[in-house]
């Protein structure tokens, strides 16, 4: 899973993401895309660390691209900010960064900058709506073996096209699955999950923004400082922990955002668990059994017997393996069984 850092010029998005990350920040700004991979904190792997003491511990890992700061103060940065758009029409979600500091003597406007930013997006995808009924209307004038779906798409475009021009979510326009997945190759961004960071000031790294009327309210809104963020990332466990704890945090805020961008992908976790390994894999909600095996590898997938299965609550209630079966806890799921959060999984196969 892919997601996309979007945020006007100064916004501190490339602070943000080196703190995430954890990486060393560059000296100068972010003047091309860059991909870097996110960690997801997971205490559950931590605690499955202690009992298993395995030589590696492998959290799930989420692929963030950062692009650069986007202008749109003239015709030139606006063709420019559309082109860089584009790129992130590939991520699976779109993460806003919003400045909410004074910058050089400029004083933040983040309501108007979300706004603004917001509009910018919706313009664009009016941009590729109109490219693409443009092409439509003469392909459908050709006999051809895509004809009728040519002329089913270009229906479907014009009633986008009618719901940006209203000012409309896309989605509000989007009749049935079906719909959806004619259009989605395009990558819309106004259709991809979001979620809206603002980049807090050191002096007030919790202050909150009232956004009803700018985005939607089930947008994960989040307050970061990402100085503060930078920092943390930047110490060894011990140092991090007394620095968090002069500072009243029980947990950094990069955590709970990159938690959010997974939750805002729909995905959870699964575990494996041993002696050389102990792995978090990441899976959209809803995966099945033999899918989750494919996730490790698709030999597994292809010769799938069973899946020996138990919770992570109830290893951590019991204590270990042999009390989780004593207890009943441990079960052999077949193929189609749902996998859930947190359950750890030894995968039977026989290729």
């Amino acid at each position: 899973m892919k997601t996309a850092f979007l945020g006007i010029t100064s916004s501190g998005k490339s602070t943000l993401l080196a703190a995430v990350s954890g990486r060393k920040m560059a000296q100068a700004g972010v003047s091309q895309i860059e991909e870097l991979v996110a960690k997801v904190p997971d205490e559950r792997l931590d605690w499955l660390y202690n009992l298993y003491k395995p030589k590696k511990n492998v959290p799930a890992t989420i692929d963030c691209l950062d692009l650069p700061g986007l202008s749109f103060a003239d015709d030139h940065t606006r063709a420019a900010a559309r082109r860089l758009l584009g790129n992130a029409r590939t991520a699976d979600l779109v993460v806003l960064v919003i400045r909410a500091f004074d910058n050089a003597g400029i004083k933040a406007e983040p309501l108007k900058e979300l706004s603004d930013l917001m509009t910018e997006i919706l313009l664009a995808d009016l941009e590729l709506v109109e490219t693409r009924i443009t092409n439509l209307e003469k392909q459908v004038t050709k006999p051809s073996k895509d004809q009728a779906k040519q002329k089913q798409e270009l229906e479907i475009q014009l009633k986008l096209r009618k719901t940006i021009e209203a000012e409309k979510p896309l989605k509000t326009a989007i009749a049935n699955d079906l719909e959806l997945e004619i259009i989605k190759p395009l990558g819309f961004l106004t259709l991809k999950p979001m979620v809206v960071v603002f980049n807090t000031p050191e002096s007030e790294p919790s202050q909150t923004f009232d956004t009803k009327g700018i985005i939607d309210s089930s947008i994960p809104v989040i307050s970061v400082c990402a100085e503060i963020e930078y920092e943390i990332s930047q110490l060894d466990a011990e140092s991090r922990a007394e620095f968090m704890k002069d500072l009243g945090l029980t947990e950094s805020a990069a955590n709970k955002l990159v938690r959010s961008c997974y939750s805002a992908l729909g995905l959870i976790n699964f575990f494996t668990v041993g002696e050389d390994e102990n792995r978090a894999w990441s899976i959209l909600a809803g995966t099945t059994a033999l899918d989750a095996a494919g996730k490790i590898h698709s030999d597994i997938k292809r010769g799938f017997i069973r899946a020996e299965t138990f919770s992570y609550d109830d290893l951590k209630k019991y204590g270990d393996e042999k009390a989780v079966k004593a207890a009943g806890k441990f079960r052999l799921e077949g193929k189609n069984y749902i996998v859930q959060d947190g359950d750890i999984m030894n995968f039977r196969f026989n290729v």
